[in-house]
C-alpha cells in the first residue's frame, strides 16, 4: 500500500507540481516529507505524518526545517 502512495507522490512532482509557482514554506518540501515519511514509517503512519504535515502548511503557520522523525513520535512524560 505504501507503493501506491508513493506512486501519487511521484506523479504530483513529476507532472503536477511543475505547472504551480513554489509556494510550500517548509523545508523539505511537502512532497518530499510524504515520500520519507512513507519509506521510513510505511503507509499508515506515513499518511498520518503527509496529513499534518499538509495541515500545518498554511499562511498562519511560520514554516521553516521540519524533517520526518526517525521515531514515531511517542507521548512525552
Amino acid at each position: 500500500m505504501k507503493h501506491l502512495f508513493i506512486g501519487i507522490i511521484t506523479f504530483y512532482r513529476k507532472f503536477i507540481s511543475p505547472m504551480t509557482p513554489p509556494s510550500c514554506r517548509f523545508h523539505p518540501t511537502c512532497s518530499s516529507y510524504g515520500l520519507e515519511a512513507f519509506q521510513k514509517h510505511g503507509a499508515i503512519k506515513g499518511i498520518l505524518l503527509t496529513t499534518i504535515r499538509i495541515l500545518k502548511c498554511q499562511p498562519l503557520h511560520p514554516g521553516g526545517f521540519d524533517p520526518v522523525p526517525e521515531k514515531w513520535p511517542s507521548k512525552k512524560k
